[in-house]
């Protein structure tokens, strides 16, 4: 590591070394300015070290143990694999450290940023404190990311409670049973992990469905399929309060719906090993003295405009404390953004941050994907659409791979071919989602999906098959009318 001078005035100073910022700091130093990076903890921020990274390694190895338990859907023998939940999870940090380097110090060192590990702090508008050094910037880029947020039970503090920052390198040892707090992405997908990898699962959510965010059948679909696979599911979830017990902790659930969507109260109480608190998150900010600097900000995180300002001109925010989607590929948008509007002094060419078209992923087996609004979310915003829908069974390959659970649904704008959004529920749904993310960008609607040819047998004909839908319905009776006739001219030619 080399030794770094905090003197002089830095073009851009970044605080917080997630992925928001390491984008920024790059772009930034690639393009010639000088730049200044601060870290308190790892380097990579949250997605490398306690997010994306870990999490789909532990998802790749779950899915395969739960495929060799249904290896009969394929025509073999299933097997009961023996799981070493040390060489499952030793698994997962070794691919871990070999994705690291791309986030060192020493990497973001050799491409001319200065890494300045510890606290910042604004003592002004103009600057940033580092221990005893004071950082001057024209620019300043806060990316300090969020954390999880823990539910407020009575006596949950005696518990061994685990987030996503401790889980993965914290937990050292298989838990007989493991309770799960919240039923959002994270939820149902570490809850079908720990499940797959030989673990009593209870999954507890507060609202009266999973994935809430998704429309009413996907929730009951991925429902399902995490409770014929062993996850005890409560809904409606009210926790009276958490004791320790011989057996383990005990939680008393005051009240709670599970045994389906609509089923009767949970009994009461559960003991389990471990819970792990997964029903929010909370903007990294308290430590950053922002009055100093006079930056706004919320319960959520800091306030920012289109152009990702906040109320200080000088001053940006982007990645999970800007919001106000807490995505990897989000941040990484705002980052880009970020190093634009740095860079110009002329507003005429800034950029504007657009969220109508950002794609997400619950990486769940099925996977649920989405970019664009839901049937829901047009229905509660008044705007009228038109829906077209195909399940999973009706696409050639997924029936030849014995995937055909889920199903795929586009929303277009009511008489237009104009796609609003889509949704995906099956194997590879967050690869596939990206070809109407593209589509929806660039404005091409479901007729240009169905001229362009897909390989067979791919998943990747979902968005043809979808095409053609939208085709038939402009088949008029008048024009069905005179491709008869031109038929019927054609037989008498």
């Amino acid at each position: 590591m080399k030794p770094v001078k905090a003197e002089g005035l830095y073009n851009l100073v970044v605080i917080g070394a997630g992925p928001a910022g390491l984008v920024a700091a790059a772009g930034a130093a690639g393009l010639g300015a000088r730049v200044a990076l601060i870290e308190r903890n790892l380097m990579g921020g949250d997605c490398l070290n306690f997010g994306c990274v870990p999490s789909k390694a532990l998802i790749s190895s779950a899915r395969l143990a739960q495929r060799m338990r249904e290896a009969d859907r394929w025509g073999l023998d299933p097997v009961n694999p023996v799981i070493s939940f040390e060489r499952v999870f030793g698994r997962m940090r070794s691919l871990r450290a070999s994705l690291a380097p791309n986030d060192s110090q020493e990497r973001f060192e050799s491409l001319g940023v200065d890494v300045f590990r510890g606290e910042a702090r604004f003592v002004s508008p103009e600057a940033v404190s580092v221990g005893n050094l004071t950082l001057r910037g024209r620019h300043f880029l806060i990316a300090t990311g969020s954390r999880a947020r823990l539910p407020s039970w009575p006596g949950l503090e005696t518990a061994p409670v685990f987030t996503n920052e401790t889980i993965f390198d914290g937990l050292k040892q298989k838990p007989r049973a493991l309770l799960v707090v919240g039923g959002g992405p994270q939820g149902c997908e570490l809850g079908q992990v720990f499940r797959r990898l030989g673990v009593e699962v209870i999954l507890a959510q507060r609202a009266d469905r999973l994935l809430p965010r998704e429309d009413p059948e996907i929730s009951e679909l991925i429902h399902a399929k995490l409770q014929a696979e062993g996850i005890r599911v409560i809904l409606k979830a009210r926790v009276q309060g958490v004791t320790q017990t011989a057996e383990g902790t005990r939680v008393e659930f005051a009240s709670g719906l599970e045994n389906g969507m609509t089923g009767a109260r949970a009994p009461i109480p559960a003991t389990v090993d471990a819970v792990l608190a997964a029903s929010g998150r909370m903007p990294n900010i308290e430590r950053l003295n922002l009055a100093a600097a006079g930056v706004a900000s919320h319960e959520h995180g800091i306030l920012v405009s289109q152009y990702l300002q906040t109320s200080v001109p000088r001053i940006f925010a982007a990645g999970d404390v800007a919001g106000p989607r807490l995505f990897t590929h989000t941040a990484d948008a705002q980052a880009r953004i970020v190093i634009r509007n740095t860079l110009f002094p002329w507003k005429l060419l800034w950029q504007k941050m657009d969220y109508r078209v950002v794609p997400s992923c619950t990486y769940t087996t099925p996977e649920v994907a989405r970019v664009g609004i839901n049937e829901t979310e047009a229905a509660q915003q008044g705007i009228p659409f038109d829906l077209y829908q195909i399940p999973m069974r009706e696409l050639d390959r997924a029936v030849l791979s014995s995937e055909t659970d889920g199903l795929a649904k586009v929303l277009t704008e009511k008489g237009k071919d104009r796609i609003l959004g889509a949704t995906l529920v099956c194997e590879h749904a967050g690869d596939l989602i990206a070809e109407f993310a593209l589509a929806m960008k660039h404005r091409l609607g479901l007729s240009a999906l169905a001229s362009t040819i897909h390989a067979y047998p791919t998943n990747a004909e979902i968005a043809r098959k979808l095409g053609d839908r939208y085709n038939r319905t402009r088949l008029t009776p008048g024009a069905k009318k005179l491709f008869s006739w031109l038929y019927a001219r054609g037989r008498k030619g």
